[in-house]
């Protein structure tokens, strides 16, 4: 008994220093066969294992409080005794040790798995902060672009604009020219009309005075 002990505490050592210290994949290998452990019929396993031992330290802390309380009635007690109070002792010491040893494994068990899966959800959310500083990135030389279309539009309508003006001061120029034109074109038409008509006279006077004399030649 003693040297079943003796051996799953020194397990249960290796194993929690495993669990302490990273060496290589060793803690890997560990987390995986607790991982196993506690799947299945394995919790009730240890449960079971864990009262056992619990049952039998409560009975070696008996056996150990009956032997000091006969050896104090007795004033001495027997090397027999000695014997058994010893055995009992150091096996209470030993599943005492064990059962500390895997609820400290249990717990440590307990908190790297939370660990590992706080660092692997701390990874995917420095892959969200990094896709979203680069979406970020990109909105902001998107925004750069529409910024620099926007000053080169602004600038556009304002060439549009001054050209618009250009266009009006000589489009109002033209109705200016085109009113003069016009109006010269009228003052021609009226001087035509009046020269037509000096001329209808000057003709009819010519016809008359041919016609009072016959012998006059034009």
């Amino acid at each position: 008994m003693i040297q079943l002990l003796f051996l799953v505490l020194f397990a249960e050592g290796i194993m929690a220093l495993l669990l302490l210290v990273k060496i290589g994949p060793l803690r890997e290998l560990v987390m995986k066969s607790l991982d196993q452990l506690k799947m299945g019929k394995g919790p009730a396993t240890v449960k079971t294992i864990a009262s056992t031992m619990s049952v039998i330290l409560l009975s070696s802390l008996m056996s150990i409080i009956k032997i000091q309380n006969k050896g104090a009635k007795l004033g001495t007690m027997s090397p027999m005794d000695q014997v058994l109070w010893r055995t009992h002792l150091l096996e209470a010491s030993l599943m005492g040790f064990t059962l500390f040893l895997g609820f400290i494994i249990d717990r440590m068990h307990h908190y790297l798995t939370k660990l590992v899966g706080l660092r692997s959800k701390i990874g995917s959310s420095n892959d969200e902060v990094e896709k979203l500083q680069k979406e970020k990135t990109q909105i902001k030389e998107k925004e750069e672009k529409a910024s620099m279309e926007i000053k080169q539009l602004r600038e556009q309508v304002s060439t549009l604009s001054e050209n618009l003006k250009k266009l009006k001061l000589e489009n109002k120029e033209k109705d200016k020219q085109l009113e003069t034109a016009e109006s010269h074109v009228v003052s021609l038409q009226k001087q035509s009309a009046d020269l037509l008509l000096e001329y209808d006279r000057l003709l009819e006077e010519n016809q008359n005075l041919q016609a009072h004399c016959p012998g006059y030649k034009s």
